[in-house]
């Protein structure tokens, strides 16, 4: 009975140091990665091969390197000076990811840290280039996107060589000093005043012109109406009226009048 128990001690000990050795003769990638295999003694990194997710075994003594192939971001918080000397602080949000055919390369070159080795000393740089070509205004209000688009080209010019692309650069906020934040603003809205009162002047202009094209299509009225009334046309229409008056069956009383044109003058005479 003693012998039975030692026999499955033995065993049990046997399984954990075979499951022990098995976790150790392999590498987990998860989703989302890939892996660049590493001989510790052979030769070294291995070319050509990107290993895919899942598990690979391998000896202890051997590696992987795992890579994170899905898009990431980065924020950095950057101090600069802009084209007047001015300290400008940007906080700043850096989309990246290694290219994924050149992993191995990318292991050999500069490794997993390739962010804080190649990608945010490039960011800082292009920043400061880029920004100490703008006045603070300009970064402040009208040019933060330029800004942006100008910093994201330089930064894939100078990693195009590194295994490394840069999808996006977004400048989320800029701080100013005081005092030039406080001139911005109160130049930004004399400005919009300024707007605002050229819009009023605009309407005026624009209602005073309708005024006078209104008055002036009165005139024209006027004027065509003048021309077409004549004592004659006035008389026809006089003797119009009272002729259909005359053949109404209302009772009413006709006063021949003794003025040139003889109209008469017409009393309602109907019994009330």
């Amino acid at each position: 009975m003693k012998n039975r128990w030692s026999n499955s001690g033995l065993l049990i000990l046997m399984g954990a140091i075979l499951i022990s050795g098995l976790v150790g003769c392999g590498s987990q990638i998860p989703s989302g990665h890939r892996g660049v295999f590493y001989y510790k003694f052979g030769d070294g990194t291995e070319m050509g091969k990107i290993y895919p997710e899942g598990f690979i075994f391998h000896f202890p003594w051997n590696n992987v390197f795992v890579f994170k192939i899905q898009l990431d971001e980065r924020k950095e918080d950057l101090r600069v000076l802009s084209a007047d000397g001015a300290t400008i602080g940007l906080e700043v949000s850096i989309w990246y990811r290694p290219i994924v055919d050149k992993l191995d390369s990318l292991q050999v070159t500069i490794g997993p840290q390739f962010f804080d080795v190649a990608v945010a000393p490039a960011l800082r740089g292009q920043a400061r280039s880029v920004v100490g070509r703008y006045k603070p205004e300009e970064l402040y209000s009208t040019k933060r996107e330029t800004i942006a688009s100008e910093i994201l080209n330089g930064m894939r010019e100078q990693l195009k060589d590194k295994y490394v692309t840069v999808e996006n650069v977004i400048i989320r906020d800029v701080g100013l000093p005081q005092k030039i934040s406080e001139a911005i603003n109160a130049k930004l809205e004399a400005d919009q005043e300024s707007q605002k009162m050229q819009f009023i002047l605009t309407k005026e202009k624009q209602e005073a012109e309708r005024k006078r094209i209104e008055a002036q299509g009165i005139a024209d009225f006027q004027k065509i109406v003048a021309s077409g009334v004549t004592p004659s046309l006035l008389t026809w229409k006089g003797i119009e009226a009272t002729q259909k008056l005359a053949e109404s069956p209302n009772t009413k009383v006709i006063v021949i009048g003794n003025s040139k044109n003889g109209l008469p003058v017409i009393l309602d005479a109907t019994e009330k």
